[in-house]
């Protein structure tokens, strides 16, 4: 009753709010490389020994990428083109920075990718609510795996959040958190597990990654600053599973047929 009461009342500004929280690392991410463009060019032309000229080339497609596609996906503009650049940043960062060797890094960036396929996944449903009342069961198979593929992969920043101590406090932390993230996966009560894990996520991330607390000087207040938003983006993409429900491969469709 209370889930139904609350999707009532956010219906029309819920995806906005999970459109700004999903976006706000790429956001994030494309302002620091305006702002650290020289520590940035340093870093890669150090790393791989590419020049000045492919390292300014470098962070001058992550600056203009992420900006101009948060633009878009913020205006509901060309969202799919969108999405799609941003998938290629997330490809971009993940070998430049040598996240594909960082389990915990490349777990975040999987996640990142998860609520863009819900992204993309809801700008197709959008793209064919204009043809409302055309049968396009074969057209809307995609979106639906797009939606399993997206929660899957959503939950995965949940893996890394797991602390394997020998503490009432953090056992009963993963074994909520394991069971949240099972429902959501296979699509069981989604919508009420997802909202769970917004909250529970959206406690942690500010009790963690409390960057504002440290010294702008410091090397972990950009490394808070980084975890931070990161973290907000895929309680975006929860959000938007919240929206949209889980589609059509899932527990809670399934339902509806029996």
């Amino acid at each position: 009753m209370g889930q139904n009461c609350f999707l009532r009342v956010t219906k029309q500004y819920l995806p906005h709010v999970a459109h700004l929280c999903l976006i706000s690392t790429f956001l994030e991410d494309g302002i620091r490389m305006w702002f650290q463009w020289g520590e940035q060019r340093d870093y890669i032309n150090s790393t791989w020994n590419c020049g000045y000229f492919l390292a300014s080339i470098f962070v001058f497609i992550n600056l203009f990428g992420q900006l101009s596609g948060c633009i878009l996906v913020l205006s509901r503009n060309f969202v799919q083109y969108a999405c799609f650049g941003l998938f290629g940043i997330i490809a971009l960062q993940t070998i430049a920075y040598s996240i594909l060797w960082d389990l915990k890094f490349l777990v975040r960036n999987l996640a990142l990718g998860g609520g863009l396929l819900l992204l993309l996944a809801e700008s197709r449903s959008e793209g064919k609510s204009m043809f409302a009342g055309v049968p396009t069961m074969r057209e809307s198979s995609p979106r639906q795996y797009m939606q399993l593929g997206g929660r899957v992969l959503l939950v995965l920043m949940f893996m890394t959040l797991l602390h394997f101590h020998l503490n009432f406090f953090y056992i009963l932390q993963n074994i909520v958190g394991t069971a949240l993230i099972i429902l959501v996966a296979i699509g069981f009560k989604t919508k009420l597990a997802a909202l769970t894990l917004v909250i529970w996520l959206f406690g942690i991330n500010i009790y963690f990654n409390a960057f504002w607390t440290i010294p702008v000087y410091k090397p972990m207040h950009d490394f808070l600053r980084y975890d931070f938003f990161q973290t907000m983006s895929v309680i975006g993409g929860l959000l938007l599973v919240v929206a949209l429900g889980p589609g059509g491969v899932s527990m809670d469709e399934k339902k509806k047929e029996w």
